[in-house]
């Protein structure tokens, strides 16, 4: 039987399904820490952003965050926008590689978000997870300037239902991959909510490894919804 990632996350109450639950969560964090491996291999012809002060990125916010909102049903997302950025992307559902690795979308879509349909629809109860890449081999792609992110600043997914799902900022993390915890980036926060990871690759451009040196974790959680 295929176990949803929420069960993952949260384990079952018996001792077999908890070891069940802890191989299979060891599992996808290993291919989502693949992935975020694969995608830092450096497109030729853009510079990556710079992220400066890396530390600062973790910090918690000076701005007073609203309260959680309860979380919504089950319903596909069909695309985000990030007003701060000037983002509005379609949304694809993608999966994992024959490595088990998260499956990011083609590189001849650099518009196009990714999102992980094994896991949580956003909105819903866990973490979602969508991913972008930062550039191509000739340009930036849509989350090229995630890494300027700031806490307080207003995510929105449309989804299949009408409901837009409004998510908050919470934190940016800068994770470089030396020392890389899968479980930081994308294990939920706080139980309960419906939260939001938008995952990239940042740091500096290694010429010797021809990769990115960090992945982006922009953490966010429900706060709002709208039509």
């Amino acid at each position: 039987m295929t176990m949803s990632y929420q069960d993952q996350i949260k384990g079952r109450s018996s001792g077999t399904g908890r070891l069940l639950a802890g191989v299979a969560w060891v599992v996808l964090l290993l291919g989502l820490w693949l992935w975020g491996r694969e995608v830092t291999d450096v497109r030729h012809g853009v510079s990556a952003p710079a992220t400066g002060d890396m530390a600062a990125a973790g910090r918690p916010p000076d701005v007073k965050l609203p309260p959680a909102h309860r979380p919504l049903d089950d319903a596909l997302p069909q695309r985000v926008d990030i007003p701060g950025l000037g983002v509005q992307a379609p949304v694809v559902a993608r999966g994992l590689d024959a490595r088990g690795a998260l499956d990011p979308p083609p590189y001849d879509q650099p518009g196009v978000v990714g999102w992980y349909a094994g896991g949580a629809a956003p909105g819903a109860p866990g973490t979602a997870l969508m991913v972008g890449h930062v550039d191509t081999r000739s340009r930036p792609a849509v989350f090229y300037k995630v890494s300027a992110m700031r806490p307080g600043q207003t995510i929105r997914v449309v989804r299949a239902d009408t409901e837009v799902a409004e998510f908050t900022v919470e934190s940016v993390q800068v994770l470089t991959r030396d020392r890389f915890d899968a479980h930081q980036a994308y294990g939920p926060r706080k139980s309960g909510r419906a939260e939001l990871r938008l995952i990239t690759c940042g740091g500096s451009y290694d010429r010797t490894t021809r990769s990115y040196t960090a992945n982006v974790v922009v953490s966010a959680y429900l706060t709002g919804t709208g039509r």
